[in-house]
């Protein structure tokens, strides 16, 4: 038989727009960096970067798009 089981804590409010934001300053920092590098780096690491740019903007707009959605079922 278990013992006494404890309650859960309360979820953390995380601005997850922030978080997405300073994930993409990394990502953007190391863009520069290899494009600052040039022809000694391979080309699949810019790619990469690049990729999680257009990914990190993706998520910005659907979390844009589910506030919008939240505030307006709230109404």
């Amino acid at each position: 038989m278990p013992g006494p089981s404890k309650q859960a804590p309360p979820p953390l409010q995380v601005d997850t727009a922030r978080v997405v934001l300073a994930g993409m300053a990394v990502w953007t920092v190391a863009l520069v960096v290899l494009l600052i590098l040039g022809d000694r780096v391979d080309r699949m690491w810019t790619w990469t970067c690049v990729a999680a740019l257009v990914l990190a903007l993706l998520g910005l707009w659907i979390m844009r798009l589910q506030g919008q959605s939240r505030s307006r079922s709230r109404d």
